[in-house]
Parts: C-alpha cells; sequence; structure tokens
C-alpha cells in the first residue's frame, strides 16, 4: 500500500471506517485540487464521519496545496501523455503503474464513491473504481468544454457536475440527462470577503489607494507578466497600487521588471493560498480565464479584464471567458504571445477602467449576478445521491 500523507498541522483525526472513505481523484495544478478540496470540506460538514482521500500527482504544487487542508492523499506515478514514442510509453507504464496502486487502495478502503477533479491524473482512478468495483463515480467539469480526462470519463460517471450551461453545447445528447449544473467549487473562505481593511493590513498594501491585482493562476503567466508590465510603463497609475502574483518561476524578473519601471505601490508575491485576502482588496484583476478564476471572480464580484491561456488547441479558457464577457462581467485581451502586441491592446482597456468607477462597479454586479458560491455544496450533495442510490 502506497504512503498516505497527512499534514501534522492540522490533522483531521484518526482514520475512520474504510467505508466512509470517498475519493478524490486528480491534481497538478491548483485549477483541479482547490474545487476538490471544497467539495470535500462541504462533505465533512454534512457528513462528519466521512474521510477524503486525494490521490494527487508528484508534482509540488499538490503537496504545497494539500499540505495545509490535513486531508489525505497518496500521490499517483501517473505522468501527463507526451505526442512521442518515448513519451507515450513513459504514459503506459505510469497508467499500469497507477492502476495497480488504485486497485490495492480500491481493495483496503472500500470507498463509497469517486469525484474526479479533471486531468490526466483522474482518469486511472476514476475508470478501475467504476469498471472493477461498481463504485458510483462523478466528475467535475468546471470548463465550458469537457478537456481529453473528461471526454474519456463521460462515459463512466453516472454525473457530470458544470459550472457552465454552455457545457451541453459540446457533449454528444445522449450524454446532457447526467449533467448538473452546481457551478464551480470555491473554498469556503472566499466566498464571504473578509474586511478590507483587514486584508489590506494582512498584505502590506496601501489602504488609502484602489488595488489593481494581477494573476496567472497557480503557477503564474508569463505573457500576461509581460504584458502587464510594458502596459504599467506607458499608464500613469494615479491613486492605484498593483499586487501580483507572478508564480515560482517568474517572481524574480517581475520583481525586476517593477524595480526598472520605478513603481513603489506594487508588491510582487509568487504564490498563495490566501485568495479570500486577494479578492477583499481587488477593485479590478487582469487575469487568467482559468475555471477556478472565473469561479471565485464571480462569486466575489471582482470586475476583470481575461488574458485566456492561448497554448491549448481547443482555446478552452477562451470559451469561459466569453461566458463572462457575455453577461458583462469581464473583457477579453485575447493573448497573441507577444508582449508589445498584447500591451497594445490591453492598455486602452486597462486605462479606461481604472479611471470610470461606474463601470467596475456595474462589472462587479453583473459578475456577481452569474456567481454560484454554493458550488461546493451542491457537488458534495451529488455524491451524496449517488452513494444512496446505489444501497
Amino acid at each position: 500500500m502506497a504512503e498516505i500523507h497527512r499534514a501534522s498541522e492540522t490533522p483531521s483525526g484518526p482514520i475512520v471506517n474504510p467505508s466512509k472513505t470517498i475519493l478524490f481523484a486528480g491534481g497538478g495544478t491548483g485549477g483541479h485540487l482547490y474545487p476538490g478540496i471544497s467539495v470535500a470540506q462541504a462533505l465533512r460538514q454534512l457528513l462528519p464521519d466521512v474521510t477524503p482521500l486525494f490521490l494527487c500527482t508528484t508534482r509540488a504544487i499538490d503537496k504545497t496545496i494539500l499540505d495545509p487542508t490535513g486531508f489525505q492523499y497518496i500521490t499517483q506515478p501517473i505522468v501527463p501523455p507526451v505526442r512521442s514514442v518515448s513519451g507515450l510509453l513513459r504514459f503506459w507504464k505510469s497508467w499500469r503503474e497507477t492502476k495497480d496502486l488504485v486497485k490495492s487502495i480500491l481493495k483496503e478502503r472500500e470507498p463509497v464513491a469517486v469525484l474526479g477533479l479533471g486531468g490526466y491524473a483522474a482518469g486511472v482512478a476514476v475508470k478501475v473504481a467504476v469498471e472493477k468495483r461498481k463504485i458510483p463515480a462523478a466528475i467535475l467539469n468546471p470548463d465550458v468544454i469537457p478537456g481529453k480526462a473528461n471526454q474519456f470519463l463521460l462515459n463512466h460517471v453516472k454525473a457530470v457536475c458544470c459550472q457552465f450551461d454552455e457545457t451541453r453545447g459540446h457533449i454528444s445528447g445522449s450524454k446532457h440527462e447526467r449533467l448538473i449544473l452546481t457551478g464551480c467549487p470555491i473554498r469556503t473562505d472566499i466566498r464571504v470577503l473578509r474586511p478590507r481593511d483587514e486584508a489590506v493590513a494582512r498584505l502590506g498594501l496601501d489602504p488609502m489607494l484602489q488595488t489593481l491585482v494581477i494573476t496567472g493562476a497557480s503557477q503564474g503567466a508569463q505573457t500576461v507578466n509581460d504584458a502587464v508590465l510594458a502596459s504599467l510603463a506607458k499608464i500613469k497609475l494615479q491613486g492605484w497600487q498593483v499586487l501580483h502574483l507572478a508564480g515560482q518561476e517568474h517572481v524574480e524578473a517581475v520583481r525586476a521588471g517593477y524595480r526598472d519601471l520605478n513603481l513603489s505601490a506594487a508588491r510582487v508575491i509568487d504564490f498563495t493560498d490566501n485568495m479570500a485576502d486577494i479578492w477583499a482588496v481587488a477593485d479590478l484583476c487582469v487575469s487568467r480565464a482559468g475555471a477556478s478564476s472565473c469561479a471565485e471572480l464571480t462569486a466575489c464580484g471582482v470586475p476583470s479584464i481575461l488574458m485566456p491561456y492561448p497554448f491549448h488547441k481547443d482555446m478552452h479558457q477562451r470559451a469561459n471567458a466569453k461566458v463572462l464577457e457575455a453577461a458583462g462581467a469581464a473583457v477579453i485581451v485575447d493573448d497573441t504571445k507577444h508582449s508589445n502586441t498584447n500591451s497594445e491592446k490591453l492598455i486602452p482597456i486597462l486605462e479606461s477602467l481604472l479611471y470610470n468607477a461606474n463601470a467596475r462597479q456595474e462589472m462587479a454586479a453583473r459578475a456577481r449576478s452569474i456567481g454560484k458560491p454554493d458550488a461546493a455544496e451542491r457537488v458534495a450533495k451529488v455524491l451524496i445521491d449517488l452513494i444512496a442510490s446505489d444501497r
């Protein structure tokens, strides 16, 4: 049996009856893990004796995110598929190893349900649980367009928990009955924003200035970072400060960029799991359009300029962003991968929103109108219903 990890700082108590275990399969990014953590927290509120067990990846970000929660987790040897002979061989080897691991976990823990969190790390556990043990399974599908893993798992699960009704247009009609509009789960501490002055103090910001938040999600986004720095070189920030979440790989370069701009009213951090404080101080945000980012922006009513990730073939982040833009909650600036071109498009939009409070307030209201802050409870109840119907 693989080693079960659990954070010592916030232990979740002794292991309960194995039959009360619910598996959460997925990882590799915050976009996969944070919604799963939110559902696990909601489940513990509804069913206190449940034991969530995460089957994640070996990426360092998984440990960083899961350790503080106190939830048990097991790393899977699965690696993402790469389109080369050696890459595919590594993938299939890791698939077989992960399959053996999952079988042993299913035998020992006898889980009552499994929730796929999306991505390559969800596929094995969901498929094996359904095919070998007939365990009821659901998947989270927070993007408008289902990813390859979710497209594969659509044939195996009983429920597909979606953030956007627009997902119906991207799957076959025969599977529509499995779709449940739950929203994308967000963490409990984000649902009710904290007092702004307290969040400002914790973040070391100036309480007299409005705050422009820049984020490329948990790993940062170099093209967003570059576009914003190029834009701020030509915009006079009067009455504003910048809070820039740069990503661990980019943080030093971004800090150097602000020093070159001689912009003192800027704080650059690499990563934080304390997004509740970030959204509490955000008056405007420049962001990627990942599913979790869209869910948090709408639940918290943050007006945004969205720069969807441009390197995915299906451009699923742009499909997410279009929903927010259609609702009047955001403006899209397509990422062309070139900082100068990006900044040329970003500057007029950013400048107009920085100095138009009425426009920002209207966008904030429209964002809240499409937010689903109770999504975690909705997904938890889907799992509970699946368990009940399986008895």
